[in-house]
This record gives structure tokens, C-alpha cells and sequence, in this order.
């Protein structure tokens, strides 16, 4: 039973009764490209800035009361009468009003602020807290040991005015709004007194403010500009964040696809190979006449070249196996103390017939009293055998074979093959790495291979964590080089005890 489930749970690949939609990214990024095109003048771009006014007017609220009190300290200390506290308690109050209004319009949506209607009520509520620089500009006092007091009072609103600038730059005409009635009122009494020190302050006064007003206008620019820049900061992000989704959602898609390939080459395998079982013992009872001799010598032919090409189709899907079970990472290692020296003798063994067969020598270069190396060995023997089946195979007659296995830098072992034959072209290594993947001078031999080998090499060194290198040049041969970790190295030991054992 617990097999069933376990194969059923293989073949579905993907599971639909589970949405892998990601609604709060998406949502995210439709939010986020809306705010793409927003630009000055806009709705979502004066609402931004409506916001900003009010984030910046909430800051400051203890600001002004505090410079008030401090104004109102200093009147009653140079003899000023209560009439400096009541000035005191009517700014504050009208700059109470403000506040509330900032507040509202920090906590509504940004969506759902009303431009025209807000802007008003900030203008409103600007113009009712310059009230009490209007009362400051008409107080008088006669009592006071100050010579000059208009100076203070100009003094006084000339400073009120640059702080203002720069609080309320994100909102344009809220300087005038505020300060038009004071310096007008100022700008009368001037003109009743008539004396120098109050023509002097009123026409600073005038001029200060469309100064300022000016500076406030700059102000007001660089913060749209600004706006614009975190604006396209945000598109940004939300772009990268869509194509980060996009690609995750491809690759996943694309392991699903590989998977299941993997998975259905594994099982065609195992559903070929019983047929094919059958084929290759029919044929070779036939093709050794073991129930009799046959007639016709064409037949007895036939029956060898189906036994020959049979056990070709058998070699490719014992690699189109292997290679499945490697991709869908169903292939267990069987790690124990394996001698990587002797394994890489006994391969050069089990080639050296087909290697004279084609006059090519076998130079054998091994260091002495290597460890044992934790690795699967029947991984370790086809590693070596597929590399050098395929030296063997593409060096020409009279060439070279040599093989390698020593120490690595890093303290692991390493095996290195090379052959003096024709070489592969450096374009075409990644086509020749990849799953039948055959370079241009595979295709033009006479002894083509399924392009199977070199993948299930990487494939089980990968499983080993070690790694994988091939350097080819053309007309100078090729050279592949496996080597594995330094913690798979066992201690020098433990070959007595896996000799005992």
C-alpha cells in the first residue's frame, strides 16, 4: 500500500487543488505601477504632496507654540502687559486649527483626499493662524524699556515668515495666506507712526515676503522633483519585483517540466526493458542455433545483428535510467571506503583490449599510498569508464590515453583523463555537456554514442560535491578532470580496518 501511494504521489507533477498565485505581490504591483504615471499636476501626485503638507505640519505643530511662549516669556520680562499672554493664547488657538486639519488629512486615504477641498481648508486654516501675527503687529507698548519695539515685532515676523517657508513650501500660497494680513497690518502702522525705524521694517517686511515667498516656490520644486524620483524608484522596484515573480514562476514551472520528464523516462525504461529482455534471450538462443541448427545461414545473421542491436538499445536506457534517476535525485549512493587508485586500474583493465584493438597506449600515473575515499563505488567506476570509454573511443589510431589520480591542492583526490585526439572545438563543449548533446566531430565518427556519458558523469560528481572540468583544444586533444573534497579523504587507518573487515 505505502508503495501505491508513493508512485501515485510521483506521477502528479502538479497539484491544482493548490494555487501558487501570489494576490498580495500582485496587488503590490498594480498599486505600486499606477504610482508610475503620476506626474505634477496629477490627482495621486497633489495628494501626495497635500500628504506631505500635512505630515510636515503635524511635525511642527509644537514648534510655534513653543516659539510663542518664548515670545510671550521675554514680553512679560521686558515689562510688556498681559496683554502678551492673551496675544499668546490666540496664536496658539489658531494654530490649533491647523493642526486639526493636518491631522484629517494625514489619516483620509490618499485615494479618497478631496484635492480641491483640502487645499482650501489648509488655505483657510493658514490664513486664520496669521491672526495672531496680525494682533502682534498692532500690540503697542509704551511701559516697555525696549526703545525700538516695532523692530522687535518686525524682527519678530521677519522670522516667523523664513520659518514658515520652509514649513509649508509643499503647499503653494500657504506663506502668503498666512502673512499677507500681518505685514499689511504692520504696513499700516507703519505708516501711522511715520517714523524711520518703522518706514525701514515695513518695507523690509514687504520685501521679505515675496522673497521668501520665493524661496518657499524653489522649495515647493524640489519637492515635486523629489516626489518624481521616489516615484520612479517605486515603478522600479515593482518592474523588478514582477520579473523576480515572472522568473521564479518559470523556473518552478520548468523543474516541474524536468521532473516529470525524469520521472516518465524512469518509467518507460523499466516498461521497455521487459520486452526487451525477451528479445535479446530469443535472439541469442537462435543466433547460437541452441535448439537446433538452422537451414538458412541469413536468418542465423539476422538473429545476431537483433541480439547486437537490442543490446545497444538495452546500453542506452540503462544510461537514459541512470541519467533520470540522477535529474529526479532518486538515485541513492551507496558510500563506503573505496581505493580511487585501484578502481581507476581495474577500468584501464577492463579497456585495454578495445584500446589495443585500436593501437592506442594507456599510461597509467598513480601517487603512492593514497587514503580510501568515501564514494560510491559503482558511481566512481562508471565515472571513469565513461571517460575513458570516450577517450578511446574519439583518439585516433596510435594516440595516447593518460590517466591520472593523485592529491589535490585542497587535500581531496583527484582523477584526470587526457587524450591526444582531434579535440573539440570551444563552442561546442556546452552542446557535448548537455543530455545527447554530440559535438560536430562526434557526428562525423564512425563510432557515434548516445551522448549520454558525460551527463551522468556530471550528474554523479555533483552527488559526490566534487567537481567537474573539461578542457579541450583542437588538434591537442582533451582533458577531463574530476576531483572530490577533502572530507570525503578517510584517514590512512581506516584502510587496515576496511581491509579487516
Amino acid at each position: 500500500m505505502p508503495s501505491t501511494e508513493s508512485q501515485l504521489a510521483d506521477k502528479i507533477i502538479v497539484d491544482r487543488r493548490k494555487p501558487r498565485r501570489n494576490n498580495d505581490v500582485a496587488q503590490a504591483v498594480r498599486n505600486i505601477r499606477d504610482r508610475l504615471a503620476q506626474q505634477p499636476g496629477s490627482v495621486t501626485f497633489d495628494a501626495e504632496l497635500l500628504k506631505l503638507h500635512a505630515r510636515t505640519m503635524i511635525s511642527g505643530a509644537t514648534a510655534v507654540p513653543l516659539l510663542v511662549l518664548v515670545i510671550a516669556i521675554g514680553g512679560l520680562l521686558l515689562g510688556v502687559s498681559a496683554i502678551i499672554a492673551v496675544w499668546a493664547l490666540v496664536t496658539v488657538a489658531c494654530y490649533t486649527g491647523l493642526a486639526l486639519v493636518a491631522k484629517r488629512a494625514d489619516r483620509t486615504d490618499t485615494r479618497a483626499l478631496d484635492i480641491r477641498r483640502t487645499r482650501r481648508a489648509f488655505l483657510i486654516a493658514h490664513f486664520v493662524s496669521g491672526f495672531g501675527w496680525a494682533y502682534l503687529a498692532v500690540l503697542e507698548c509704551s511701559e516697555c524699556q525696549v526703545d525700538q519695539f516695532s523692530a522687535v515685532k518686525a524682527t519678530l515676523l521677519l522670522m516667523a515668515i523664513a520659518a514658515t517657508a520652509l514649513f509649508a513650501a509643499s503647499l503653494r500660497g500657504a506663506l502668503i495666506a498666512t502673512f499677507a494680513l500681518p505685514v499689511g497690518v504692520f504696513l499700516v502702522s507703519g505708516a501711522r507712526m511715520g517714523g524711520p525705524v518703522e518706514v525701514v521694517m515695513t518695507a523690509l517686511l514687504v520685501l521679505g515676503l515675496p522673497f521668501f515667498a520665493y524661496i518657499s516656490s524653489r522649495l515647493n520644486s524640489s519637492t515635486q522633483m523629489l516626489l518624481s524620483f521616489r516615484t520612479e524608484k517605486d515603478a522600479l522596484i515593482a518592474e523588478l519585483e514582477t520579473a523576480t515573480s515572472i522568473s521564479e514562476e518559470a523556473r518552478r514551472r520548468a523543474e516541474e517540466a524536468n521532473l516529470a520528464k525524469s520521472r516518465f523516462l524512469a518509467s518507460m525504461s523499466h516498461e521497455l526493458r521487459t520486452p526487451l529482455n525477451a528479445i535479446l534471450g530469443f535472439s541469442e538462443v537462435m543466433g547460437n542455433e541452441v535448439l537446433g541448427p538452422m537451414n538458412n545461414p541469413t536468418y542465423r545473421d539476422y538473429a545476431h545483428d537483433i541480439h547486437t542491436s537490442g543490446q545497444h538499445l538495452l546500453q542506452l536506457i540503462n544510461e537514459i535510467l541512470d541519467l533520470s534517476r540522477i535529474e529526479a535525485g532518486r538515485y541513492q549512493l551507496s558510500e563506503e571506503p573505496v581505493p580511487l587508485a585501484e578502481i581507476a586500474e581495474d577500468c584501464c583493465h577492463l579497456t585495454a583490449l578495445r584500446a589495443r584493438g585500436k593501437d592506442i597506449r594507456i599510461i597509467e600515473e598513480y601517487e603512492p599510498g593514497l587514503p580510501l575515499l568515501l564514494a560510491d563505488e559503482r558511481a566512481v567506476r562508471q565515472i571513469t569508464l565513461n571517460l575513458l570509454s570516450n577517450a578511446i573511443k574519439f583518439t585516433s589510431t596510435g594516440g595516447t590515453v593518460r590517466v591520472r589520480v593523485g592529491w589535490t591542492v585542497g587535500g581531496g583526490q583527484y582523477v584526470s583523463i587526457r587524450d591526444n585526439g582531434p579535440g573539440i572545438p570551444e563552442e561546442e563543449i556546452p552542446i557535448v555537456l548537455s543530455a545527447f548533446g554530440q559535438g560536430s566531430i562526434a557526428i562525423k565518427s564512425a563510432e557515434q554514442g548516445t551522448g549520454l556519458g558525460l551527463p551522468i558523469v556530471q550528474g554523479l560528481v555533483a552527488m559526490h560535491d566534487g567537481t567537474f572540468e573539461m578542457k579541450s583544444k583542437l588538434r591537442e586533444g582533451t582533458e577531463v578532470l574530476i576531483t572530490f573534497p577533502a572530507w570525503r579523504v578517510l584517514p590512512r587507518g581506516e584502510r587496515k580496518q576496511a581491509a579487516q573487515a
